[in-house]
């Protein structure tokens, strides 16, 4: 049954999500946080901040005072606590981050500041609460701050360390199986015959997974025989999700589908509305969902990103999965054949605003693909873009 881009795509969300899968949970050091995904939620463990403090470097001060000049009693820093008491008429010299002296309600930056000889003269007035950010206004103490379930990126990093928190709980990286398929494929390390081809594909593969939170395991390659297939195959069973590449179209050998059949696999769709990618195979055997990606190496390399990166995340534990593609402005006139969605190599400018199509010659073209830095994502219903016009984009 051959589906379109967004059905397959939320096909594949739907069937990992309501298996309700539940990743083992490993504790790990600060250190080896970031990219992981959270297996229990974190609390602020004292008010953030702490105690009100100044956003501004110049004067704190009590907004009635204001306009005026007042009597500089003191100065207060980061890392410093004033210990007396702003009166009427009076104010402390203060630097950004340090704490608010008692008595003041306000700051005057001190570009709008005159000092002379141990005063200070400000024209403006003040707002209550200018410039200050009051104790607790970021986290209050006991709140959860980052919820089970986010992948953490160097922001999260940086909540934990201000929590004090050196080791945290996250959820084991799955573990998939990578497959190769065809009598025509051979080792990296091997010089191929005119008639074959190196085995690329699982090698980009093993990048794609480690790039989304996965540990990949790149299995011998299943030849084209049923036995060959059948053995290899039941050992990607054996990881938490497994990635065939070839081996799933119509050909005599092709044989991939007949041998998950008889594992006794379900099989959720077998065709999709795109190019590169149509004879994408999803399903699950036992408790381990499968993609049989098509063979060519564009083709390979789209699928995972759009439907085996998104199966991968949700059993990495993360609670959802977004695939952003953004608009950019063509810079040429573009044309393709409508019917299905077409993602097809581009380079994007570095602001990201131009996006210019990249010759290339087929899905087995990978010079071209690495010249691009992102993919048109081409509208099934629109067979014609002009120079000018916005078209989705898609980040390698």
């Amino acid at each position: 049954m051959a589906l379109t881009f967004l059905a397959a795509r939320q096909t594949v969300i739907d069937k990992v999500t309501g298996a309700r899968l539940h990743p083992e949970v490993e504790t790990v050091a600060l250190d080896a946080a970031a990219g992981r995904v959270l297996a229990e939620d974190i609390a602020a463990d004292r008010d953030v901040p702490a105690l009100a403090r100044s956003v501004r470097d110049g004067y704190a001060v009590r907004a009635a005072d204001l306009p005026g000049e007042l009597a500089v009693i003191g100065e207060v820093r980061a890392g410093q606590r004033f210990e007396g008491e702003v009166a009427r008429g009076q104010a402390v010299e203060i630097m950004t981050g340090a704490p608010i002296p008692a008595g003041a309600d306000a700051v005057a930056m001190v570009e709008h500041a005159r000092r002379v000889d141990g005063r200070v003269s400000i024209d403006g007035t003040a707002q209550a609460l200018q410039f200050i950010n009051p104790q607790g206004c970021e986290a209050g103490a006991g709140e959860i701050v980052l919820h089970a379930g986010k992948r953490m990126d160097y922001t999260d990093v940086a909540m934990l360390a201000a929590f004090g928190r050196t080791r945290v709980q996250v959820f084991r990286r799955p573990v998939v199986a990578i497959v190769a398929t065809g009598d025509e494929i051979v080792e990296v390390s091997r010089q191929p015959a005119a008639f074959q081809i190196r085995n690329s594909n699982a090698w980009s593969l093993a990048a794609q997974v480690t790039r989304a939170g996965g540990i990949p395991r790149i299995l011998p390659v299943a030849r084209d025989t049923v036995e060959h297939t059948r053995e290899i195959v039941r050992q990607g069973l054996a990881s938490d999700l497994l990635l065939l590449s070839g081996g799933v179209s119509a050909g005599k050998y092709d044989v991939v589908e007949p041998v998950l059949a008889e594992l006794g696999a379900d099989f959720y769709f077998d065709r999709v509305l795109i190019q590169p990618g149509q004879p994408l195979v999803f399903g699950r055997a036992g408790a381990t969902f499968f993609f049989g990606l098509p063979g060519n190496p564009s083709s390979t390399m789209v699928t995972f990103e759009i439907f085996a990166r998104a199966a991968l995340e949700l059993l990495s534990g993360q609670l959802e999965t977004a695939l952003l593609m953004p608009y950019s402005r063509l810079t040429c006139d573009f044309r393709h054949r409508p019917g299905v969605t077409r993602f097809l190599p581009a380079h994007l400018s570095a602001d990201g605003a131009e996006v210019t199509p990249v010759k290339w010659h087929g899905s087995g073209d990978v010079p071209a693909l690495t010249r691009a830095n992102a993919y048109l994502v081409a509208d099934p219903a629109r067979p014609e873009y002009a120079g000018g016009e916005f078209i989705r984009v898609l980040l390698k």
